[in-house]
């Protein structure tokens, strides 16, 4: 390799038959690889008979770790960067790395390839052209209500990682928040032997998933509809019927209920006093 260069180098999120020839060149010609798990990046490397040395370089350490790789660097060695599985930096560490590489002026090049948040959406079949990636939704529950009530109104497709512990509890936060008849898709498991790729409205999905022990299993990504051309309507339907419910029930309940049956977003509705309000 000529110039000394970090290459940031996408791994397969499953399917080893993914990792491309021109991947498995880099990892072997470069002088160490830096690895957010050494162990499974080490058990992917020696599949494909490659014996480069892995460096440590997690969230834990990353700031820590940065300036020596890029002195590394800087005194002509080229390195490799790679997460568990996918593309780095996305939902992964390593951003630091590049900004600082590229701050000492280290040339930064992609190897690009697999990655769970492209592979879910091509697969989807909503729509691609505009979509917001929203990462992994906060653990606790009402930090993940709160942002997605936030989200309730966005246009655009969303996209989210998920967690065989939590899919149950988002899936059911989701319905809420965005009204449980809001297509969706749940990717599971992608490019792996248990792949299923589960498409509906977001209150079907969540009932196959608590009624399918299977379905809670393994890595998640779930693509969302975003609020579309027929938002306003949607809207005035979901403040008619929270108008009729509201007489009966206390206001959160009747928003809460109003947007799962209309699909309008809660945060909307919360407070409204009249279907043309």
């Amino acid at each position: 390799m000529a110039a000394p260069t970090l290459h940031v180098v996408a791994t397969p999120i499953g399917n080893l038959g993914d990792l491309s020839p021109r991947a498995q060149q880099v990892l072997r010609e470069v002088d160490a690889v830096c690895a957010e798990d050494t162990r499974r990046s080490g058990q992917l490397l020696a599949h494909f008979g490659i014996s480069t040395p892995l460096l440590a370089l997690h969230e834990h350490n990353e700031q820590q770790v940065a300036q020596g790789v890029v002195a590394r660097l800087l005194d002509g060695q080229s390195l490799a960067l790679v997460s568990d599985a996918g593309t780095p930096l996305v939902s992964d560490p390593g951003f630091r790395l590049v900004r600082a590489a590229r701050a000492a002026g280290v040339r930064v090049s992609p190897v690009p390839g697999p990655s769970a948040l492209i592979a879910a959406l091509s697969v989807a079949g909503l729509p691609s052209d505009r979509f917001a990636f929203e990462g992994f939704l906060p653990a606790r529950a009402a930090a993940r209500r709160e942002r997605l009530a936030a989200l309730a109104g966005e246009s655009r497709t969303l996209v989210f990682y998920e967690s065989a512990h939590r899919i149950d509890a988002s899936l059911a936060d989701l319905c809420t928040a965005f009204g449980g008849s809001r297509p969706a898709v749940l990717a599971r498991e992608l490019t792996k032997l248990f792949e299923t790729v589960l498409d509906g409205p977001l209150a079907d999905l969540h009932a196959r998933v608590v009624a399918d022990a299977d379905q809670r299993k393994g890595e998640f990504v779930l693509v969302v509809q975003g609020m579309g051309e027929d938002a306003d309507a949607t809207l005035a339907e979901g403040r008619r019927v929270h108008a009729i419910l509201a007489g009966h029930l206390p206001p959160s309940a009747a928003a809460r209920l109003a947007a799962e049956i209309t699909g309008a977003p809660r945060k909307a509705l919360y407070g409204a006093t009249d279907p043309g309000q």
